[in-house]
């Protein structure tokens, strides 16, 4: 007999969190695409952890943006400004790995 029976589970996530500060570098990223050139596709992940980001996807934009930088004051507005936090947007790695997106996604 099959049992009809299952656990809901769910994970909330609050404000400083890896996961939010990860969010809200690849909204800014987004932002700066779409402010420059309405027209931009952006397909933008952010890892975030102890030190260190990464800027991962594909984007197609005639923008010029410099996403180190648009991390890193990120980081700061969001108040990771002290080194004791172990992760801070003057000293932390950003590491940036973006390739233009494929034509074919653009045709839909």
């Amino acid at each position: 007999m099959i049992s009809n029976n299952y656990f809901f589970t769910s994970e909330s996530v609050s404000e400083g969190h890896p996961d939010k500060v990860a969010d809200q570098i690849s909204d800014a990223i987004l932002d700066e695409c779409l402010k420059q050139d309405p027209h931009s596709r952006v397909a933008c992940e952010t890892l975030v952890t102890t030190g260190l980001v990464v800027i991962a996807g594909e984007i197609t934009t005639k923008a010029t943006i410099n996403m180190n930088k648009i991390a890193r004051n990120t980081i700061n507005d969001i108040g990771y400004t002290k080194g004791d936090f172990r992760f801070d947007g003057h000293s932390c790695g950003v590491i940036v790995s973006i390739d233009e997106q494929s034509p074919d996604i653009a045709q839909g």
